[in-house]
């Protein structure tokens, strides 16, 4: 008899310790925004966070950088400058950086792309228009702009971003007309292990499993019918759950056919949240840790937050940013006109 209770338990334990915690998704009810740098002159679409810093760059070329330092767990120091490497007078709306090396890139010809404050990449064409960038490690990473000869306009490094290539029109898709890019928060690239995904004016989403090597193009049912509309920004919370925003930003109130998902990795995507809130949003960014349920979109008619992958929507602040990325599941720093900020996500 004791050797059968003996067994029950073992048996007990083994179901017990082998059982999954069950995820909980938060429900965020408001977001305290502590305003870090105010400047009337300031228009920043493109921030990144990565080994303790938060760097910021703008339309007339200055380049912003905070340096964080935490003792259990609090922020110690937040300390804003203008760095001496400023780049006067190009249009930054692209920043990348892995470890140390800050990468910058202007938008209009000629697309200039430097690496820290050394040109590696000019391109004169009177079509270019570069929209953002990233790394899929130190060593390679993609930077792409609006269609130039009949498909987008693609660039690559494999070499730590020293030369960049651009791929010719046989590696790539056939572009739509006028196929491109908004250049609004930099998060037109989503990027996950070796898997790349880039989201269009078309509406289009491209996808690459293999760091840029080969491509396929999707179709998705965002409104993309004029050309102040389509897919604004992506981003994927793994290999196979992906959310993209978008709308028209001359309507902002709209909110028909502007928000999307994918749990195919891309391949199919489907309308959430039709008719409903929020309208046009210029940045979409999965929460760390919110198991691809919680998600921010931003932009300059406020913020709004889902814990539902998506389907609904509660708007926390009118505060308006045009890009938003996340120090970690309840920190995040944002930028827009006038200001950068951090912005603290409270239940």
């Amino acid at each position: 008899m004791k050797q059968f209770l003996l067994i029950i338990v073992v048996i007990l334990l083994i179901f017990s310790c082998g059982k999954k915690e069950t995820f909980r998704a938060r429900n965020f009810s408001k977001v305290d925004v502590k305003h870090l740098l105010e400047d009337s002159l300031l228009n920043v679409r493109a921030l990144e966070i990565n080994e303790g810093r938060v760097v910021a760059v703008t339309s007339d070329g200055r380049i912003y950088r905070s340096i964080l330092s935490y003792m259990n767990g609090f922020e110690e120091g937040n300390y804003w400058s203008q760095t001496e490497d400023s780049l006067v007078p190009s249009n930054f709306r692209s920043i990348a950086f892995q470890g140390d090396k800050t990468f910058t890139l202007s938008i209009s010809s000629p697309a200039k792309l430097f690496y820290d404050g050394w040109l590696v990449y000019y391109e004169n064409h009177p079509n270019a228009f570069y929209d953002s960038m990233d790394f899929w490690n130190d060593e390679e990473g993609i930077a792409i702009g609006d269609s130039t000869d009949g498909c987008l306009s693609v660039i690559i490094t494999r070499d730590g971003g020293n030369t960049w290539t651009k791929l010719t029109c046989d590696e790539l898709p056939k572009g739509t007309e006028n196929e491109g890019a908004f250049a609004a928060s930099d998060t037109n690239i989503a990027i996950v292990g070796d898997n790349t995904w880039v989201a269009t004016t078309a509406g289009r989403v491209y996808y690459s499993p293999d760091k840029g090597k080969t491509w396929e193009v999707f179709d998705t049912p965002i409104i993309k019918e004029k050309d102040t509309e389509g897919i604004y920004s992506i981003d994927f919370y793994d290999a196979l759950n992906g959310f993209a925003i978008g709308g028209d930003y001359t309507k902002p109130d709209d909110n028909a056919a502007n928000k999307i998902k994918t749990t195919d990795g891309g391949k199919t995507w489907q309308l959430v949240a039709q008719n409903r809130n929020p309208g046009y949003r210029s940045c979409v960014q999965y929460i760390p840790k919110g198991n691809g349920k919680e998600l921010v979109a931003i932009g300059f008619k406020g913020i709004d937050y889902s814990n539902d992958a998506g389907e609904t929507w509660k708007h926390l602040s009118d505060e308006g940013f045009y890009t938003i990325r996340f120090l970690n599941d309840s920190v995040a720093y944002a930028a827009g006109a006038g200001r950068i900020s951090k912005l603290t996500f409270r239940e």
